[in-house]
């Protein structure tokens, strides 16, 4: 379509359109389209920019701009127009409105959810509404215009299908960015304000409150935003600790502080009727007038107390605690597997779940009503995160279903009257079967147990014997070797082709003889073997002999007896150290952990710890703790030497490759040489005392 073309159509609709739009008459504008000599992409061309044109001249008039988008909208369904019509002009004029003006028009989005939800609208303008929606948000702020945002973001809840994957959060993200800032530096003056200082109206609401804040209660309080927006910290062990004493602390403070009731009444009217004050609590339509909603709280000093005080500000706290605490306990998709909790953690949070539930019943106004609220909600989550875990299947309406007397029914997994009729007749069909649990379900019940969902009830029931698989493997019934001289004397083994590979095995595992030299040639391995058992039957005569001659000129003490007694090696005795030994050599790392050569005592650990000193966190971010397990330290325990030991004890008992001489290396490449040489003074002390054990 060539230019003068095109401005001679966009001239003549402008004109029609105007007409029509006056006097609210879409024919005028739909003859004037069938008269027009020009294929239909170029008139729908020309009269879609005479719209938006149009639509622009009138942005100080906000019912003639919603009038002026239905007259789209006719159009659209006259043919006139594409479908995306209606939605392009809607995003024109919030890009040409303030805000004010911008949710204003916004109302006639949401009065008219179900136009776009119709076939002929919704898969055109589904992707323009989406758009025009995120362009709104981003102009918005979330602290300020908290309610606009929420009313465009019910909109597309409201206009998209629950199966739309685009809304949800499939993978269980978190919003990692809403971050709570707080003061962490300048404790002299943050304790100073949470003191109260000069300001008269804060030390009087101390004084009323009764509530003891202090610096490291602030510090608590706020420090738990950080696990409320990213919950899987508390799958760290060194985590989860600050967590607990952090919400001890803070559930305590709730707990010595009780509210008191809202006083919605005068002191002329208690007066005048104190019982019917008493009796009579606040109208919900009143407490829903006087409550206020925060999306973001503040976090000065000054505005704890008082808002410890608030009842609004305490559910909000309390309702994060569950929140959190059903996020723990929930079997979710895309949970990484380390993210298990212990058995005495989910003792824990069940325990302080119930005790949230009681501050929640007991804070006013109707405080058992929102706990109930609370559980319901929750619940419905509950059910959200089972249809994601399933892969959000889509929601179907059930399809209704004519029986034998042409009734409709409606086909249900539980009992009804028409089934238990059906029954009773013999007429009806068998009852639906009875749903699996999902999977995840199972799983989640399996854990609790402490114990392994496999799939197949026998494979269930075989793993569960022992749940603890290297546990198993250690077991005396799972030892299969013999012992070397019972496999040398047995003639059937012989014939076998594998029979000196496996002799050689026994032989490096079980006895010195293997070390012996075997360099001659003609030194074949089956004679090698035979000469290996004849040394252990000669081994065995000569201990055998020793011990009878022992017994001969043993001395009638008794205690001199037993001395000796002990000293002496028999044929059990022999075996028995044989397989000691070859335990120790099957020991599996978590083992060798345990049997270190020289272990270290918790009071020897304290001995250590001043020759450190003020670098031990250097030391610890040399032996790879992060900085909030460091701070983690510095809070839990008030001197320096405490908290070196602390880190020392952790690192021996957690670290496979812990010991004294790699900890004398790292001291040494630190360049902390007092430390160094301190640790070498108890290396020499403690092989001096296992010297004098061994001998």
């Amino acid at each position: 379509m060539s230019s003068s073309n095109f401005l001679v159509l966009l001239k003549t609709f402008t004109k029609s359109l105007e007409d029509a739009f006056a006097a609210n008459d879409i024919e005028l504008l739909k003859a004037e389209y069938d008269a027009a000599r020009a294929s239909d992409n170029d008139k729908k061309t020309a009269l879609h920019q005479a719209f938006r044109d149009m639509l622009l001249t009138k942005t100080e008039d906000i019912p003639a701009i919603e009038g002026f988008i239905n007259f789209a909208v006719n159009s659209c369904r006259k043919d006139m127009t594409v479908a995306t019509m209606p939605v392009v002009l809607l995003g024109d004029i919030f890009d040409a409105v303030t805000l004010d003006r911008a949710e204003q028009i916004f109302t006639y989005v949401e009065n008219n959810v179900a136009i776009w939800k119709e076939e002929f609208f919704f898969t055109a303008c589904k992707h323009n509404l989406l758009r025009m929606c995120n362009d709104l948000l981003r102009r918005l702020s979330r602290s300020q215009n908290t309610v606009f945002c929420g009313r465009i973001l019910l909109f597309l809840a409201k206009f998209f299908p629950f199966s739309e994957r685009s809304g949800l959060n499939i993978i269980s993200e978190f919003n990692l960015e809403n971050i709570t800032e707080y003061g962490m530096d300048g404790n002299e003056m943050i304790a100073e304000q949470l003191s109260g200082g000069a300001d008269p109206e804060v030390d009087a609401a101390a004084e009323e409150n009764k509530l003891k804040i202090d610096y490291n209660l602030y510090c608590k309080f706020w420090a738990l935003q950080d696990f409320f927006r990213n919950p899987n910290q508390c799958y760290n062990k060194v985590q989860w600790k600050t967590f607990e004493t952090h919400a001890r602390s803070v559930l305590s403070a709730f707990s010595s502080f009780k509210l008191e009731e809202h006083r919605s009444f005068s002191t002329a009217t208690k007066a005048s009727d104190e019982s019917s004050a008493t009796e009579n609590p606040m109208e919900e339509d009143q407490i829903r007038e006087a409550g206020h909603f925060f999306a973001k709280f503040l976090t000065n000093p000054k505005l704890l107390s008082l808002q410890l005080s608030d009842s609004n500000f305490r559910r909000s706290v309390l309702v994060q605690f569950l929140i959190l605490f059903q996020y723990l306990n929930s079997t979710v998709k895309f949970k990484a597997e380390t993210h298990v909790l212990t058995q005495a953690q989910s003792d824990w949070l069940k325990e302080t779940e119930t005790q949230v539930y009681q501050l929640i019943e007991e804070s006013p106004p109707n405080g058992k009503k929102f706990a109930q609220t609370a559980r319901h909600m929750l619940m419905r989550e509950e059910l959200w995160n089972s249809w994601k875990n399933e892969g959000c299947k889509e929601f179907k309406r059930p399809e209704a279903v004519l029986d034998e007397t042409g009734a409709s029914t409606v086909p249900c997994t539980g009992g009804s009257a028409t089934t238990g009729s059906a029954l009773s007749t013999g007429s009806g069909r068998p009852p639906a079967k009875r749903p699996r649990k999902p999977l995840g379900d199972l799983i989640r019940d399996a854990t609790r147990q402490g114990k392994f969902y496999m799939g197949n009830p026998e494979i269930t029931r075989l793993w569960n014997l022992c749940p603890d698989n290297l546990q198993a493997c250690k077991g005396t019934d799972r030892n299969f070797l013999p012992s070397l001289e019972t496999y040398l004397e047995n003639p059937k083994e012989k014939q076998d082709p594998s029979f000196e590979w496996r002799a050689l095995r026994l032989l490096a595992r079980q006895s010195p003889h293997f070390f012996t030299l075997f360099n001659t040639p003609s030194y074949k391995v089956s004679d090698y073997l035979e000469s290996v058992r004849k040394k252990i039957q000669k081994d065995k005569l000569d201990i055998k002999l020793e011990h009878a001659i022992q017994e001969e000129t043993a001395p009638a003490n008794a205690e001199q007896t037993e001395a000796e007694g002990e000293g002496l090696v028999g044929d059990e005795e022999h075996e028995q150290m044989d397989t000691e030994l070859l335990k120790t050599e099957q020991l599996t790392p978590e083992d060798k952990n345990t049997h270190k050569t020289l272990a270290v005592s918790k009071e020897q650990l304290t001995e250590l710890a001043p020759s450190i000193g003020r670098d031990w966190k250097k030391l610890a971010t040399k032996l790879g703790y992060s900085a909030d397990e460091i701070q983690y330290f510095e809070s839990e325990y008030a001197t320096v030497t405490e908290q070196c030991c602390h880190l020392l004890t952790l690192w021996f008992d957690d670290d496979m490759d812990a010991s004294l001489d790699n900890l004398a290396y790292i001291l040494e490449g630190l360049d902390m040489i007092v430390a160094a040489d301190a640790v070498k003074q108890m290396i020499a002390l403690l092989s001096d005392k296992v010297e004098e054990v061994s001998e």
